[in-house]
């Protein structure tokens, strides 16, 4: 109740976390007209002769907006676009504080994914990426599809994405722990959303070659019936021994859980069954699959979970001011797979060999120096 009463106060009291700031002061009628009239024109008729110079002239190459239709916002689900613009305002105050890019929250009335992509379209002009944000699968894959096939600015679904990052991060150094190499890695992911397939796509891109996705039917395995478009794609290059059955079947021997799934789903007999030296990456929040004094005392060897209460948080920050950062500087056009591979990579490398071990595999959201490595490891894989 503390945390409700003392969250709504600042909310309210500040009325919202967004302002907007000049760059320039506008105090005298010198200033004035260099700012706007008539000055204002000059650099209004270089973008007119080639529209590259908006990057020189304007805010847009370190502008992100950040959009939503509000119906995946954090664990409360479909809330609408009004009750999400706090969270929308929340993640551009991060974009700022960590990666000094700006950013502007769009909350769309509709969940029609043709108007999403068409309002996007027309807004893209005065930004130079779009991040999307807490829109529902399996309509999140399209819209980023689409959009990512019309713009030439760089388009990010966070929660798939900036997941997959740092949940990647996080398994270069526990395999490291493990002594094993990411091929040797068995993984079963609990939760086929955005998030999950996300994780599994960017972890066999990594090189991870067995994984096991269960949704609320068990395993998922090609030609499973009542799976939708996204999970039958992704079942043609998963689960290649057809494991069949529940999420505890899918466990025995396996090496990583990650849970992206829900609380409680998971109990120690499961961590049990899993193979020497298990992982457990239980990344649901606020209550996890299965809590982290539960899973350690079932055996698991490093655990990992979305709170910043316990040890091993994955969070997002870590990654999305850092490769804003980075596509925005390099006036990249796409973030692409090897990007995030290398976000991946660089955010690991933020923990050093002496600091790494079970209790810490992945670096404090708090080290400021994490977005810069992340975009310059970034700016190397752009075209």
């Amino acid at each position: 109740m503390e945390l409700r009463e003392q969250a709504l106060k600042m909310h309210k009291e500040n009325r919202g976390k967004l302002a907007v700031e000049s760059k320039v002061a506008i105090s005298c009628a010198a200033e004035l007209s260099l700012a706007y009239t008539p000055g204002v024109a000059e650099p209004c008729k270089e973008i007119a002769k080639n529209t590259e110079d908006v990057y020189q002239y304007t805010s847009k190459g370190n502008m992100v907006a950040v959009v939503t239709d509000g119906t995946a916002v954090l664990g409360l689900g479909d809330i609408g676009p009004e009750a999400a613009l706090p969270v929308m305002e929340g993640k551009a105050c991060l974009f700022k504080t960590f990666g000094g890019v700006d950013a502007f929250p769009i909350c769309l009335n509709t969940k029609d994914p043709d108007e999403i992509v068409k309002t996007v379209q027309l807004i893209a002009p005065g930004f130079g990426g779009i991040n999307l944000e807490d829109i529902s699968a399996p309509r999140c894959f399209e819209i980023e599809r689409r959009l990512i096939e019309t713009l030439d600015i760089p388009v990010f679904h966070d929660d798939q994405h900036g997941t997959a990052v740092v949940v990647l991060a996080a398994l270069i150094n526990a395999a490291k722990c493990m002594g094993k190499t990411l091929e040797e890695i068995k993984t079963v992911i609990s939760g086929a959303g955005a998030a999950g397939i996300s994780i599994c796509t960017l972890l066999m891109k990594a090189g991870v070659r067995d994984v096991i996705l269960c949704d609320r039917g068990g395993a998922i395995y090609e030609g499973r019936e009542g799976l939708n478009s996204a999970k039958a794609e992704i079942a043609r290059v998963t689960n290649r021994r057809m494991v069949k059955g529940s999420l505890a079947d899918a466990l025995v021997d396996s090496d990583l859980l990650i849970g992206v799934s829900g609380p409680g789903i998971v109990d120690a007999d499961m961590i049990r069954s899993m193979g020497e030296k298990p992982l457990v990456f239980a990344l649901s929040n606020p209550t996890p699959e299965i809590m982290p004094d539960e899973a350690k005392d079932a055996g698991a060897y490093i655990v990992a979970t979305g709170r910043s209460d316990f040890p091993n948080q994955i969070n997002n920050l870590l990654v999305f001011p850092g490769i804003f950062k980075g596509a925005l500087e390099a006036r990249a056009r796409h973030i692409t797979e090897e990007m995030m591979i290398a976000a991946a990579y660089a955010i690991a490398s933020c923990v050093s060999e002496e600091q790494r071990g079970p209790e810490c595999i992945i670096p404090s959201v708090f080290d400021r120096t994490i977005a810069g490595v992340v975009a310059e490891a970034v700016k190397k894989y752009v075209d």
